[in-house]
């Protein structure tokens, strides 16, 4: 009986430093220097890749604030037009090493973290592309529920350089309170 735990445990372990270990798209460089303090706020989803925690999810958006502890409390909530109604789950993020290196981790379940890297980014930090672990992971946000043109195309192209598949983008719909 123990042997069979042992082995699961053994199996488990793996699996967790396995996926740990990828963090960043090939190619993708995070940005540098990041202030978090100047980043943590509300979001707005403008566009992503789908991926089953957001399927069907409109007026999406995500909320960052400081916990004592130096992680970063995440909050990401949407509504669901099938089912008519909000959702809303909330995560811990955490820095991958460098705090001045917008490369964290973040989880909504326990001990499994994934790939959070802040790929592009203006300087009055209102406009931000965001990749996951790899290429199924992509973000577009804005401080507000829209989003320049010329951002839009520039964020577009480097997510089309590193390999994304920008034609699959769902673009969010903001029209709900």
């Amino acid at each position: 009986m123990f042997r069979g735990f042992y082995n699961i445990l053994i199996v488990m372990i793996f699996f967790i430093s396995w996926s740990g270990c990828r963090s960043i798209p090939k190619g993708g460089t995070a940005i540098k220097p990041f202030e978090v303090d100047r980043y943590l706020g509300k979001w707005y989803e403008i566009a992503r890749l789908d991926f089953r925690f957001e399927r069907n999810l409109n007026n999406t958006s995500a909320t960052y604030t400081a916990n004592p502890d130096g992680s970063i409390k995440v909050v990401n909530r949407g509504f669901n037009y099938k089912t008519q109604e909000w959702k809303e789950a909330t995560g811990k993020a955490k820095f991958r090493g460098d705090k001045e290196l917008a490369q964290l981790k973040v989880s909504f379940f326990g001990p499994f973290y994934s790939g959070y890297n802040v790929i592009a980014l203006d300087p009055e930090y209102k406009y931000a592309l965001v990749a996951g672990k790899n290429l199924s992971y992509l973000w577009i946000l804005s401080r507000e529920i829209t989003i320049p043109d010329e951002v839009k195309q520039n964020y577009l192209k480097i997510a089309k350089d590193l390999g994304f598949k920008t034609e699959e983008l769902i673009w969010v719909e903001h029209n709900k309170k």
